[in-house]
């Protein structure tokens, strides 16, 4: 036992130091090692989660590609209408939500009137909307709006608008969607002021239709003037004079 002893002591310390160092490193290379350490359960939902992602990264990129998902006719069809207050609907009303003597911030303007075709031999329907008071211009003898409305046009199906209406020039206006055969539709109407607020002339440049308009609504327009008057067959409603089951 002694003679073992003595040997275990005689053993250099460098081996001993070596030996140390080496297990040392092991357990360390042991606690660092990201492999040996994981959990495998997160392992496994880490991988799953990585796979998701590369997945929604591959959907997304796919979509985007695909110019047919985003893509619009963008065909232009012209419609041209007349929009006549013939002062039987109790239009327009005015509220005066501003609480003062004059045209102030906040009115509203709900307003009906007849629509005609271009030509004014036809009833096609009717507007229905509200005007908003944004500012008095007294220095034009005038008033700035904004205006959302929409055309019923019987079976043709409705056109819905929105944008500023300014009594004393011509505007234009938003297309915001339509029905019927103006499912789809985009861009812009320019509003002519004939006689305010009686008498205006819309000019559509609509995008989006599925298909062109029918020729009915293509006719002639009557040249805008303040003197322009819809036929009498038209303002009595006869057979042959309106659209298909016009609105009213």
């Amino acid at each position: 036992m002694a003679a073992a002893s003595a040997s275990l002591q005689s053993i250099p310390s460098s081996v001993k130091l070596s030996c140390t160092t080496r297990a040392t490193s092991v357990t360390a290379s042991n606690c660092l090692s990201f492999k040996n350490s994981i959990n495998p359960v997160f392992s496994q939902k880490l991988a799953t989660t990585s796979k998701a992602s590369d997945s929604r990264r591959g959907f997304s990129v796919k979509s985007q590609s695909n110019p047919t998902e985003s893509s619009r006719p963008t065909k232009v069809h012209q419609l041209c209408v007349y929009e006549i207050n013939e002062r039987d609907r109790g239009s327009p009303a005015y509220l005066r939500l501003g609480q003062k003597p004059v045209n102030s911030l906040g009115d509203l303007v709900p307003f009906t009137n007849k629509v005609y075709s271009a030509d004014l031999q036809t009833r096609l329907g009717i507007t229905a909307g509200i005007c908003i008071l944004i500012k008095n211009m007294p220095e034009k003898k005038g008033d700035r709006y904004e205006a959302i409305y929409s055309f019923h046009l019987g079976d043709y199906g409705q056109i819905s608008v929105q944008g500023a209406y300014v009594t004393t020039e011509d505007t234009y206006l938003s297309v915001t969607g339509g029905t019927g055969i103006f499912a789809g539709a985009y861009g812009q109407v320019k509003l002519q002021q004939l006689v305010f607020p009686f008498k205006l002339f819309y000019t559509f440049y609509l995008q989006g239709l599925s298909a062109d308009l029918p020729s009915e609504l293509l006719v002639t327009p009557v040249p805008p003037s303040p003197a322009v008057e819809a036929s009498p067959a038209a303002k009595a409603v006869e057979v042959g004079a309106t659209g298909p089951n016009y609105s009213d």
